[in-house]
């Protein structure tokens, strides 16, 4: 079996779905790589994860917001595409089996703090932000 660990940040907030019964969260995570080349120019480069969690603990699906910095690991696929412009690519995907939050809010556009919804949806559901989180 092959095993992968990401560390990373959502492209998008995490979208539950139920399919034949059980359910799954997607989402996407980026993880970007700032490098000199052999020029000594600074490059970046970008590599997503789709990533699916099939679970029954879907609790955790209102605080997988677009941004926030997480841990995932799981059985990667790759799967080769054609795009729209008539270029090949590989599609890295993971059906995780663990995912953690490593904490922080994701940024704002405007360079601020956004909201992650975490207090939000403590108080609603009646459950203290801290160790009391249902993950």
């Amino acid at each position: 079996m092959i095993k992968l660990q990401i560390v990373g940040n959502l492209g998008r907030d995490g979208v539950v779905r139920e399919v034949n019964g059980k359910n799954v969260i997607n989402f996407s995570v980026a993880h970007t790589e700032r490098f000199r080349d052999a020029s000594g120019n600074q490059q970046e480069r970008t590599t997503w994860v789709d990533c699916s969690y099939w679970t029954d603990r879907i609790a955790v699906a209102p605080y997988l917001k677009k941004g926030t910095l997480v841990y995932a690991e799981g059985t990667p696929t790759a799967e080769a595409y054609t795009g729209r412009d008539g270029n090949n690519g590989v599609a890295l995907r993971l059906r995780v089996s663990n995912v953690q939050l490593l904490g922080g809010a994701p940024r704002a556009e405007n360079g601020g703090v956004e909201s992650t919804g975490t207090q939000e949806y403590a108080s609603q559901n009646g459950a203290e932000v801290g160790d009391d989180l249902p993950f």
